[in-house]
């Protein structure tokens, strides 16, 4: 999401540039994934760059569950299998409806059941991404790791930490132990009050950012957590961006200089 304009194999080339352990990977662009390549080859590339397939995105609303959505999650996990994926994502419903809590709570809970046999056969890991917005019918950490450990499937189900989600979802928590990704991105505009950011206002990370990114970043490094960590920006002033090397290798330098100097503070 963060480069929509580059083909898959540019996409591979600049991560391998900017010395990236790996990438992720969408099916909701406006293009076939992988830009139409079989997953075994779209992996084999990937491989061949030097480069992880740590993701890949995504099935919603996979809360609302019905023969459709299982469907739609075996096929993510057989294709995410081919390519020689880690993840799969799962995205709940974000449309302002499904919001009673306990018809929600309900749904996550069944929703989850049911998925975590076909992750158990496949050997897969999942990822479920609370969305802070007041619409979404999952925003809270703290809700999904309680549901996910009442399941006893915290081998198979993981949270991603989005560091703009987590502010609108008004913070709290941060389960390192219980993360697979991290998610980041920057809101700059300062007209803005937090419930009134939305995707298109999430940039690179830097010295404008106003939701913390490098201390919460800083915090889940102090607390343990060593996995991925991966831009998710849907503004259209980063996609118009045609090159976008430079600005995030600046945005990265920016990040480790901020976490450095916060570890040695």
């Amino acid at each position: 999401m963060t480069t929509p304009h580059l083909s898959y194999q540019e996409f591979l080339v600049l991560a391998r540039s900017l010395n990236c352990v790996g990438v992720e990977v969408r099916n909701d662009l406006k293009r076939p994934l992988f830009d139409g390549l079989a997953p075994a080859e779209a992996g084999r590339i990937a491989q061949n760059e030097g480069l992880r397939l740590v993701g890949l995105s995504q099935v919603y609303p996979f809360n609302i569950w019905s023969p459709a959505i299982k469907s739609e999650v075996r096929e993510l996990i057989a294709v995410a299998k081919a390519a020689g994926a880690e993840t799969i994502s799962l995205i709940p419903r974000n449309e302002g409806l499904d919001t009673n809590e306990v018809e929600r709570k309900a749904h996550l809970a069944e929703a989850l059941r049911e998925i975590l046999p076909l992750l158990e056969d496949a050997d897969m890991t999942a990822l479920v991404e609370p969305l802070g917005f007041r619409r979404s019918s999952l925003r809270s950490k703290s809700e999904l790791v309680s549901e996910i450990n009442a399941l006893g499937a915290s081998h198979r189900y993981k949270l991603v930490h989005d560091t703009f989600h987590h502010v609108l979802a008004d913070g709290g928590a941060i389960f390192p132990e219980n993360t697979g990704i991290v998610h980041i991105s920057a809101v700059a505009d300062p007209s803005l009050r937090v419930d009134q950011m939305e995707d298109e206002h999430r940039l690179f990370v830097g010295a404008d950012d106003r939701l913390d990114n490098v201390g919460q970043i800083a915090a889940l490094l102090a607390a343990g957590y060593k996995g991925p960590i991966s831009y998710e920006c849907f503004s259209p002033l980063v996609h118009e961006v045609k090159d976008p090397y430079q600005d995030i290798k600046a945005s990265m330098a920016f990040i480790e200089a901020g976490v450095a100097a916060n570890a040695a503070a």
